[in-house]
């Protein structure tokens, strides 16, 4: 049944998208309902694959029956997904969200097809086993975001568009020339064959030249600092649901699962590489926090701490302990949760008031109860305020820094968290605490599409923390560790389970 699910991650995103060229501008409200359909499908695939990975272990699908290393290849680990049902999840909700927040946009079809190109990609760089057919869908997921961004067609959108795209088109041009040099030494584009040859041949000169390539590329997807200038200006400028997209899942699956899949798995991990991303997690933490603490546009102010929070993902996973490993994977989890729903948040406030402005609101928890009260939810979940789900994460990887011995990364992460409980503290005083403006008192709550999406992602924040830490971590995130833990023995184990 695994194999006849895998490749439907490709091709249901795909095919919807198709259809909506054809007939979203012809039937009012079929985008609205092929792509809620469509991201469901896909959603409940993802969590029924968690199960039935249970009983099946890792799958390998052979596309066109040609047998791996030959062919090209799907392959579902715990990794793969825990990935999949993370951005699957968040995309239906988010598509559910954009139902009504797009209606403000002319053709909101166009909008749906490259919506779903981008789900696409993102799923296909997920169970990629080949990394060149990763470097594609890499590809698809990029260009569709770099449309999306400029979607409102605003000076202020094709600006952030037009940097987001150049400095990605950077980014690519890195990571296609380490797979050129990965290919040049090991004659073969397979994830676990690469990584049987890299093994074989040990660790040349050139693996090293690679390495620092791909940290680079996935660095700039992943908006680690110092590669992060594009992320504060195309997230503001993008219409909410891409915002909430761009940094609840994309650039956890363009640079985090990327970054991850091929450093440990393909390339074999070294000290001087974790010290790199230790370092990179570090320092983005607490640049990104500091520099969100002056911001007044709300969205803005949101892309600075997705910088901040990235930066914790990467320390954890850079510590390269099970318990670092473990608070680093469910931290990407729960900041895809809490982020997507500070996001959509802002697109509310902005749907209703007409502005981003933090300096123009206040006192909307009046007029807009149940943004304000998923926003205040969202903010104590970001700044790791016991039980939120953000608390929980942020607890493990600070514990695994400490356990570790890496007492200053420990000291930097509680600063930065700390940092973050005080900038959100004034979003939530400015924006919906204090004194209902003048200019404000005809504003209404968001209508119920987007009141759904906000309401669902608010409980995964209260309950998400209790949830994953004590009932289903043996199914869902320990199976992802092991796999991250495991390293190079992906090659035997992707080639033990062909058949």
């Amino acid at each position: 049944m695994l194999h006849n699910i895998l490749p439907l991650f490709i091709v249901i995103p795909l095919a919807s998208a198709f259809l909506n060229s054809l007939l979203g501008k012809r039937i009012r409200g079929f985008s609205d309902i092929l792509s809620g359909v469509a991201t469901f499908l896909l959603a409940g695939f993802s969590i029924w694959a968690a199960f039935l990975f249970r009983e099946s272990g890792v799958v390998v699908y052979k596309v066109g029956g040609w047998i791996p290393p030959i062919g090209i290849s799907m392959v579902m680990d715990g990794l793969t997904v825990f990935m999949l049902v993370t951005v699957n999840v968040i995309a239906f909700l988010i598509s559910i969200y954009s139902i009504d927040y797009m209606e403000r946009y002319t053709d909101k079809w166009n909008f749906y097809c490259l919506f779903l190109l981008m789900v696409s990609g993102l799923n296909g760089v997920i169970i990629s086993g080949d990394i060149f057919n990763l470097y594609v869908f890499l590809e698809i997921a990029a260009i569709s975001s770099y449309a999306l961004v400029a979607f409102g067609v605003e000076d202020e959108g094709l600006e952030a568009s037009f940097k987001y795209a150049v400095m990605g088109t950077v980014a690519s041009s890195f990571i296609l020339l380490g797979i050129v040099f990965l290919y040049s030494l090991t004659s073969t584009l397979n994830m676990a064959d690469m990584s049987r040859e890299l093994i074989g041949k040990g660790h040349p000169h050139i693996v090293l030249l690679v390495s620092a390539l791909f940290i680079m590329g996935f660095g700039l997807k992943a908006a680690l600092v110092p590669f992060h200038a594009w992320l504060p200006d195309a997230h503001p400028s993008a219409p909410a649901p891409i915002s909430a997209m761009l940094s609840g899942v994309l650039i956890k699956t363009l640079g985090i699962y990327a970054m991850v899949r091929i450093f440990f798995s393909v390339l074999g991990v070294t000290p001087q590489i974790l010290n790199v991303l230790m370092v990179l997690g570090a320092l983005s933490m607490v640049v990104g926090v500091c520099l969100a603490l002056g911001q007044w546009d709300m969205k803005r102010l949101l892309a600075y701490h997705s910088i901040s929070q990235i930066g914790y993902v990467v320390l954890g996973i850079g510590l390269a302990t099970p318990l670092g490993i473990i608070g680093g994977l469910f931290h990407l989890l729960n900041h895809s949760v809490f982020k997507s729903l500070l996001f959509l948040n802002s697109g509310a406030v902005e749907y209703a008031t007409g502005t981003r402005d933090l300096e123009k609101m206040g006192g909307l928890r009046e007029r807009m109860p149940v943004t304000a009260n998923t926003s205040l939810v969202a903010s104590m979940s970001i700044s790791g305020v016991p039980p939120f789900n953000g608390f929980w994460s942020k607890l493990i990887i600070i514990a695994a820094c400490i356990q570790a011995q890496h007492f200053v990364y420990a000291f930097w992460a509680v600063l930065a968290s700390i940092l973050t409980l005080s900038s959100f503290m004034k979003v939530q005083r400015y924006g919906f605490f204090g004194e209902l403006k003048e200019r404000l008192n005809q504003v209404k709550e968001v209508p119920f599409f987007m009141k759904f999406s906000m309401i669902t992602l608010a409980v995964f924040c209260l309950v998400g923390g209790f949830l994953l830490t004590y009932v289903f971590y043996s199914d869902f995130l320990k199976v992802a560790k092991d796999v991250v833990m495991s390293g190079q023995d992906y090659a035997s184990i992707v080639f033990g389970a062909i058949r």
